[in-house]
């Protein structure tokens, strides 16, 4: 993609939305300034991810950057540039909100991470469920030594994925690692070769829409509530979820296919 367009009414069009079949690939479209996040995007992203979600059609969602350099390097700094009155930034920061539509997504979402993936492009990956990155990509939170710290729910996220000591100490020292350290230490579940990332996205992407949608639903759900819920209560969830999914059509038919020695065929009820 080249580059934003405009609508008539003279809004940027900075997040392109395309489904493929079972699957929605949203694209933050701004190649020319690496994706950075601007107020175009803040408006827009959320409702591509809740279109996307909304879909019956769609199963599984994925989260990509245009063009060869960056997934997402952050914030816009041309909107950081001037001092504005607190009251009108705490009204910017309140509209930060918007990054909650990845929390809330029912279906899983997916980042495909190439080039660089910084600040604020890594709150939008550590919000997804999944993160798929090119080798050769390049991951941190730079905020800190630009006089900031993450504003829309990254530290808490990045905390719980890489453990206390290690986002401790990325996000002091602003450190920037590569996709194969990113690996090591849980960042991304899966690499891939810069020229391979979309075809092993897809494959992934695939294998989960190929699976019955209410059970993909509900193991998201029991996986991320029960992180942050006594076992006791995760426990609770996971049994009610589980009771409910004994009842489902999917449930019979994927027995029914196993038994029939033929591929299932799931419907989400």
């Amino acid at each position: 993609m080249a580059g934003s367009s405009t609508d008539k009414d003279g809004t940027e069009q900075v997040i392109m939305l395309e489904r493929r079949g079972r699957v929605a690939w949203i694209t933050l479209n701004r190649p020319d300034a690496m994706n950075s996040i601007n107020n175009a995007v803040r408006d827009q992203l959320p409702k591509a991810v809740r279109d996307a979600d909304s879909d019956p059609e769609v199963r599984v969602i994925v989260l990509r950057g245009a063009g060869p350099r960056a997934f997402c390097a952050g914030a816009d700094i041309k909107e950081f540039s001037a001092s504005v009155p607190a009251i009108q930034r705490r009204q910017t920061l309140v509209h930060d909100a918007w990054i909650e539509a990845i929390d809330r997504a029912r279906k899983p979402v997916i980042a495909a991470i190439h080039g660089f993936c910084l600040g604020g492009g890594l709150e939008i990956a550590v919000a997804c469920d999944i993160r798929i990155a090119a080798r050769g990509s390049t991951l941190g939170f730079p905020e800190v030594g630009l006089g900031l710290i993450t504003g829309a729910g990254g530290a808490p996220k990045f905390l719980r994925i890489v453990g206390l000591g290690r986002a401790m100490d990325m996000m002091l020292t602003t450190e920037r690692i590569a996709a194969e350290e990113a690996h090591r230490i849980g960042l991304v579940s899966r690499l891939a070769d810069s020229d391979k990332l979309e075809e092993e996205v897809t494959k992934v992407a695939e294998k989960i829409a190929s699976l019955p949608p209410l059970s993909v639903e509900f193991a998201k759900e029991v996986i991320k509530k029960g992180f942050d819920s006594d076992l006791a209560t995760a426990s609770r969830l996971e049994g009610d979820l589980f009771a409910l999914l004994l009842t489902t059509n999917d449930r019979l038919e994927a027995a029914a296919a196993f038994k029939e020695k033929r591929s299932p065929k799931f419907t989400g009820s």
